[in-house]
């Protein structure tokens, strides 16, 4: 109440439905986005455990594949693999609003920031496969 004895009004705010984001593709791949995040700090958390499984000798390092050998693990990382591409590929398409590149007074055609992202990370795809496989 105000001192004068009123009441302040406030704006009215619908509820929000909680599955909000399911009703446009758009609003699904943002949420999908978010979502994905959580993939990429498995990856992390699993890098860092290869590594200091590496660091703590060979029985360490068995262990290690071994537990990652183990179906579920398998599969965990066949999702999170699909989210981090997701990831990528949104990423990438958001490059050509978030970098601008001029020469002189001409700006860089979006299409060729985003091609040059792609290739790239096609480059960075390719020597590391070259590395593991080789």
């Amino acid at each position: 109440m105000s001192s004068a004895g009123t009441v302040a009004a406030r704006p009215y705010r619908p509820p929000v439905p909680r599955l909000w984001w399911l009703r446009r593709r758009s609003y699904l791949l943002f949420m999908l986005r978010e979502l994905s995040c959580l993939f990429v700090a498995w990856f992390v958390m699993l890098a860092l455990l290869l590594v200091v499984a590496v660091g703590d000798g060979p029985g360490a390092y068995r262990d290690f594949l071994d537990w990652s050998a183990r179906p579920w693990v398998i599969a965990l990382n066949v999702i999170a693999t699909a989210f981090v591409l997701l990831h990528a590929v949104t990423w990438f398409n958001l490059a050509p609003k978030a970098i601008v590149v001029r020469l002189g007074k001409r700006s860089v055609p979006p299409a060729a920031v985003l091609a040059a992202h792609y290739a790239l990370w096609a480059a960075c795809s390719a020597i590391a496969a070259w590395v593991i496989l080789r």
